[in-house]
């Protein structure tokens, strides 16, 4: 039997800060009802969607830190969309900032949840690859701070749900080639992955032109080299005088491209997502049983960088 998800993308435009948990909820709810009216069993959401990209401002005072996060999921603010969920039986994966507390330890976690079409939560997804910086930095004209704010995520895991391997990812993580073959190798055959890109790169600014086509190439390798399904989802418009990238889409096994958004907000798009698909991949070109040869890779885990060992320690050559 042909295993087929009808995956929706769940674009958000710009949430500022004083927009409350509910107004942007109840945003939320309008996409998954249009999703619903388009056939979707699925509906994806961006990196941070309750909040805006707070990581933009270095913050001090710990009570404001935690206002951005959520204690609990669902929470009382979030429920109606579980709710809505299950009502409609449309599943969803929602980025938003987690804070922890365990054994007595604060952590906040940049986290992804996959919640499936009864409106329970099936998978969980911290984020491993933090990008920007630790210390404020008052040249920049916004800050990145996810070094700063969030404790990293340790794994890439993947998930049976919606009839196939699902696995999650955030932003900057799919910029590695990594995230998607640690996911790979677990048979994954869908990612789905929530971004907040902002145009400007303040230290490379040689990248703006390319913000857009970046995003969409490191999407389409990890796509067609691990024969799976990725779906990009982006905040995207000018959010607090920053303008972000947009570029949300559904790419193939193959690497093309095959349903995307064309506004800078709130939209959906969708496509007829095959699962068995993935097998013309992984049977034939990326058959890791007979064509991978992991005794080369040996520097991948063994080494951090090109000066330091995996534990960061310097490399004597």
């Amino acid at each position: 039997m042909a295993r087929y998800v009808n995956v929706a993308i769940g674009q958000l435009g710009p949430v500022n800060k004083e927009d409350s948990r509910a107004a942007v909820v109840a945003r939320l709810m309008n996409l998954m009802r249009e999703a619903h009216q388009l056939g979707a069993d699925l509906i994806v959401y961006p990196e941070l969607a309750l909040t805006t990209f707070f990581p933009r401002w270095y913050i001090e005072d710990e009570s404001q830190l935690d206002s951005w996060c959520e204690a609990a999921m669902p929470g009382a603010e979030t429920q109606p969309l579980f709710d809505l969920a299950r009502e409609l039986q449309v599943g969803f994966c929602l980025g938003y900032a987690e804070l922890s507390v365990e054994q007595g330890e604060k952590r906040r976690f940049n986290t992804s949840i996959l919640v499936d079409k009864n409106g329970v939560i099936v998978g969980k997804y911290h984020k491993v690859h933090l990008p920007g910086h630790r210390e404020h930095e008052p040249w920049r004209a916004f800050q990145h701070l996810e070094k700063r704010y969030f404790t990293p995520g340790t794994e890439f895991s993947v998930f049976n749900a919606f009839g196939g391997r699902v696995g999650m990812a955030i932003c900057n993580d799919r910029r590695w080639c990594e995230t998607y073959r640690v996911m790979g190798l677990q048979g994954v055959e869908m990612v789905l992955i929530g971004y907040n890109t902002p145009v400007h790169n303040a230290p490379a600014p040689e990248h703006d032109d390319l913000s857009l086509f970046h995003n969409q190439l490191s999407m389409q390798a990890g796509a067609y080299q691990n024969g799976t399904w990725v779906v990009g989802v982006a905040k995207a418009g000018t959010e607090e005088g920053v303008e972000h990238i947009g570029g949300s889409c559904i790419i193939a096994p193959s690497g093309e491209v095959v349903a995307s958004c064309v506004t800078k907000g709130d939209e959906v798009a969708i496509a007829h997502c095959d699962l068995d698909f993935c097998q013309i991949y992984k049977r034939t070109t990326f058959n890791f049983d007979v064509h991978r040869q992991p005794n080369a890779y040996g520097p991948i885990t063994a080494l951090k960088g090109e000066a330091l060992l995996a534990d960061g320690s310097p490399r004597h050559q």
